[in-house]
């Protein structure tokens, strides 16, 4: 920073699925030396956990089975050298390849509309960033989890080029998935997102928008060090 180089912020890094939202934020991390924290995949931890322990049915949340079950949710992330990032486990299980599925990512929206789920997840994130020098990045986390967060970052890129991106890494894993079927999950829950009572997803007011639809890795980190540098 300009003022103060050794000073930790909070970085909050919100917006729409599959801009790359996790993978900014995990380079913005590494570059500065602080701790990433990737509150989506929490909420899709709680959902495939909702998913395994018989909370949907045909696709519907039965939502008080779920607020029953949250005490015995037990979510960590555990730093993987490897990756030069964290894993989340669920009660001592890493799940993060059962998490990115097209199944629960059609399901995800519900789960994150749940009040008290919210609130729970809520508590968790705002205790890991106490101490600042934290990259954290989910839907509301410049407008509900950090509002004073001193940097805040809204991603977003056309649906399609998003749908895209998401298409490559799904077959990347192996996933029989089509173009259309993700561009139609992608547009549903960018409305579910958008439209939900409790903390829905809107860009907060002093945060600097990025439009990451052309640019590479390379242009974004450039982008971030103006960004960074200005405050």
């Amino acid at each position: 920073m300009s003022n103060n180089p050794n000073k930790k912020i909070v970085i909050a890094v919100d917006g729409f699925s599959s801009c790359g939202k996790s993978t900014f934020a995990k380079m913005v991390a590494a570059h500065l030396g602080y701790i990433f924290i990737d509150t989506g995949a929490m909420y899709r931890a709680v959902t495939l956990y909702a998913l395994e322990h018989g909370a949907f049915t045909n696709g519907i949340l039965d939502e008080d089975k779920l607020i029953a079950m949250l005490d015995d949710i037990h979510i960590d992330f555990r730093f993987n050298p490897e990756r030069g990032a964290s894993d989340i486990y669920v009660g001592g299980e890493w799940v993060e390849g059962k998490i990115r599925t097209i199944e629960v990512s059609n399901l995800v929206s519900a789960v994150s509309a749940v009040g008290e789920v919210r609130r729970r997840l809520v508590a968790i994130q705002q205790q890991m960033g106490r101490d600042k020098g934290v990259v954290m990045d989910g839907r509301d986390i410049g407008t509900v989890v950090f509002p004073d967060a001193e940097l805040k970052i809204f991603m977003t890129a056309d649906p399609e080029v998003r749908a895209e991106r998401r298409y490559i890494e799904l077959t990347a894993k192996g996933e029989e998935v089509s173009r259309e079927e993700i561009v139609e999950n992608i547009r549903q829950r960018d409305y579910l997102d958008q439209n939900r009572a409790i903390s829905p997803l809107r860009k907060a007011d002093d945060a600097i928008v990025l439009d990451n639809g052309g640019m590479s890795l390379k242009e974004e980190m450039e982008w971030f060090d103006k960004v960074f540098s200005s405050i």
